[in-house]
């Protein structure tokens, strides 16, 4: 039986007044690393989604949603990385970090709560929307966002139009037998099946959303093996390449997670309830060389399996797809026990 919500120690170790340390040598933050707008976004989506909010997650929160703002320039193009003294070390560009800062601000403009913080959201939002990314992947992690406002705010013209680009952005598959937009499968995979299918549910576009769906499908017969998930390693994975492919990385099974709930939210079909369970079970060690990659006592997530066990650093991505990860499952498992 999963307790109502993870551990977040770790996740508070890694935490200081700028915002969430990138990296970690075993589970020490390497400070000197600095921090990145990916991270902070990932954190933010996931305090947010915690169920039992406390004082101290409420503090986390305020920290992101800062560090995010912070990082938005007036014609929406944004800084990623932070030096552990608290300036921007890059200049502001276009990349996945503007993907999911778009996805956390409209996480937060969406939510119930404090109408100035969703204000603060949903304007940084709408500075960054002013631009467009022309990689699949980023402009998925912005339509993830804007879907969250138009499932509140159906009349929000930017996120609309922002949902509209993106699906037409989305190539139809030229091989019967390779169900996916791209030529191999990369990072977050399915995250772009997941925004698919929101922005197909929240538009009303039932194709888009059919789409979406067949995606996942063929992604979870790409990535499942026996009894497991089996997850495309940092390699990526084209037509005919089967597994066990390394290094394996906690954000496909977060992903993976998050895009199930999706698909049951909008079909309230139960066959997409398993698969989140079976990602959360790849975290307790039900994978390819039956390593747990996630600390129980302290909230950490493993950087990566490998095929020999697992990278012992307890970074911020990995540890933040081990929480979301948690979340999904246990919001699920009431559903599935039902």
């Amino acid at each position: 039986m999963m307790d109502p919500s993870p551990p977040y120690e770790h996740l508070r170790v890694l935490t200081d007044h700028n915002g969430i340390f990138e990296h970690a040598l075993l589970d020490a933050p390497r400070r000197d690393h600095g921090y990145c707008v990916d991270d902070v976004a990932r954190a933010l989506i996931v305090v947010a989604r915690e169920p039992r909010q406390t004082a101290e997650l409420g503090k986390m929160a305020a920290i992101y949603l800062r560090f995010l703002e912070s990082a938005v320039r007036t014609d929406g193009l944004a800084h990623n990385r932070m030096s552990a003294a608290g300036e921007w070390s890059d200049e502001p560009a276009m990349g996945d970090w503007w993907g999911r800062l778009l996805w956390a601000l409209g996480t937060i403009a969406a939510q119930r709560g404090d109408p100035w913080t969703r204000a603060r959201a949903l304007r940084t939002f709408r500075i960054a929307a002013r631009e467009r990314s022309t990689s699949l992947r980023t402009l998925a992690f912005a339509a993830l966002g804007a879907a969250e406002i138009v499932r509140v705010r159906s009349d929000d013209h930017i996120a609309r139009t922002l949902l509209r680009e993106f699906v037409a952005a989305v190539p139809a598959p030229t091989d019967p037998t390779w169900i996916w937009p791209e030529p191999r499968l990369a990072y977050g995979n399915a995250s772009i099946a997941e925004a698919l299918i929101a922005a197909g549910h929240v538009l009303g576009d039932t194709d888009a959303a059919a789409r979406g769906l067949r995606m996942l499908e063929f992604l979870l017969s790409v990535e499942t093996s026996d009894d497991r998930f089996s997850v495309t390693g940092t390699g990526g994975r084209g037509p005919g390449e089967s597994g066990p492919l390394f290094d394996q990385q906690p954000i496909e099974l977060a992903a993976l997670a998050d895009a199930c709930a999706r698909a049951y939210a909008a079909t309230g079909d139960p066959a997409w309830l398993p698969p989140i369970s079976l990602a959360w079970r790849w975290f307790t060690g039900l994978n390819d060389t039956g390593t747990a990659m996630f600390d129980g006592l302290t909230g950490a997530g493993f950087d990566g399996l490998e095929r020999d066990g697992r990278n012992e650093n307890r970074g911020a991505e990995s540890t933040l797809a081990a929480l979301s990860t948690y979340q999904q499952a246990h919001r699920h498992s009431e559903v599935m026990a039902g």
